[in-house]
């Protein structure tokens, strides 16, 4: 089936962090008399992230989406901090940090992106970001200009399912109207993003900028760049 549609992961494919994580926790966490070192946040958030429930909240009703992101994200930064949830300089904290992700000087977009999504628009497919990633992503996207080269915008809190749950793909390909064999996803990590695409039925893309790749199926590229995108995908594009 010729190719119509392209979606991608979010943070890690399409941009980053503008600092590590830590350095912005301790630096914030200081302003309200919170003293943690930069590499223990740091450390504090991998852990709490890596052990974190799915960004999703399934069956929530959409009234209480926006209470149960933030509880999801309070939660993992009061690991990362190691301070008491009951802590009043804590709260102010949070808030100011879960602020401060919505923006875009909290993030970079990774330089291969305009160059990489661009041609892929101009020869007609569909493109979509499907991220693990809570209400603050759409806007978030357009604060940093990407949201103008998309289709749609899929985040898990709002899916009820989170990568690599094969719903979450689903989610998006309604929201392409294409069906999953027509569709390759592109992203960062080995089990959400491949395995999950594959669960779905899409072909899968791993981007990997640094270092070498896992090993992976035969028919799974790697790509260093994004830029890589249009002729890799040359003999898919829809006629």
């Amino acid at each position: 089936m010729a190719l119509r549609a392209v979606t991608f992961d979010a943070a890690g494919t399409l941009f980053g962090i503008a600092e590590p994580v830590g350095e912005t926790y301790a630096r914030v966490a200081a302003r309200h008399g919170i003293r943690v070192p930069a590499s223990r946040a740091d450390d504090g958030f991998r852990r709490a992230f890596s052990t974190a429930p799915p960004l999703a909240f399934p069956g929530a009703s959409p009234t209480r989406l926006a209470a149960h992101e933030r509880a999801w994200w309070y939660t993992i930064v009061r690991q990362a901090l190691g301070t008491p949830a009951s802590s009043w300089a804590f709260d102010a904290c949070f808030d100011e940090l879960y602020a401060y992700f919505a923006t875009a000087p909290a993030w970079r977009v990774f330089p291969d992106v305009p160059d990489g999504l661009a041609p892929l628009r101009a020869r007609g497919l569909r493109l979509a970001v499907v991220s693990n990633f809570d209400a603050r992503l759409d806007p978030l996207l357009e604060g940093l200009g990407l949201r103008r080269l998309v289709d749609a915008v899929v985040c898990s809190s709002h899916a009820g399912s989170a990568k690599p749950d094969p719903a979450i793909f689903a989610a998006a390909l309604a929201s392409l109207g294409v069906p999953a064999p027509a569709t390759v996803h592109v992203g960062d990590e080995p089990v959400a993003d491949v395995q999950g695409a594959r669960a779905a039925g899409l072909s899968a893309i791993l981007v990997c900028r640094s270092g070498a790749p896992p090993a992976l199926p035969a028919d799974v590229a790697t790509i260093a760049s994004l830029t890589e995108l249009p002729a890799l995908l040359a003999d898919s594009f829809r006629e």
